[in-house]
């Protein structure tokens, strides 16, 4: 899978609007490319991740910005989707599920979208993007512990959601 493809991917899961995870794909390649093409390319993808991060955390304070005023003048979401609504019922286990696990690759993408940012986004680059603790770092832009505490936090949490497809 292509660098753009997984960095959608991973914007998508991060925001949840497929219209929004392009907007900030493209932004970070924009910005990379006119920025850091100089760089040698063993940082280039410690680099453009953290851009990628930059912009989703961007994304989420302009949201909580926009979300402030909806409230304070009394206005939903054009989209009228609750958050609460979005998120998927722990025990209604589909007994068809449980025997195959065919649903596996929806069910990891559900279980990465309930946790939290930081956590999904250390997640997805330790492991989906496979950068190493410096680089995931360097990248989310704080230190190593946090990044191994939130990837500790993150698996066990995918554990446990994840426990009827008995990985």
């Amino acid at each position: 899978m292509s660098v753009e493809k997984r960095a959608y991917t991973m914007a998508k899961i991060a925001v949840g609007n497929p219209e929004d995870a392009l907007d900030l794909v493209q932004d970070a390649m924009t910005a990379f490319v006119t920025r850091y093409v100089d760089r040698s390319e063993d940082d280039w993808p410690a680099l453009f991740f953290r851009i990628l991060q930059n912009g989703i955390r961007d994304w989420y304070r302009r949201s909580r910005v926009r979300n402030r005023w909806r409230v304070w003048f009394n206005r939903s979401d054009d989209q009228g989707d609750d958050i609460l609504e979005s998120i998927p019922d722990d025990k209604g286990v589909d007994p068809v599920a449980q025997l195959s696990n065919e649903g596996l690759n929806d069910a990891i993408i559900k279980a990465l979208k309930m946790l939290p940012v930081r956590q999904q986004q250390v997640f997805l680059l330790r492991i989906w993007e496979g950068l190493s603790v410096a680089e995931t770092a360097t990248a989310m832009v704080c230190s190593q512990g946090s990044v191994k505490t939130h990837l500790s936090r993150a698996l066990q949490a995918l554990k446990s959601r994840l426990d009827e497809y008995q990985l």
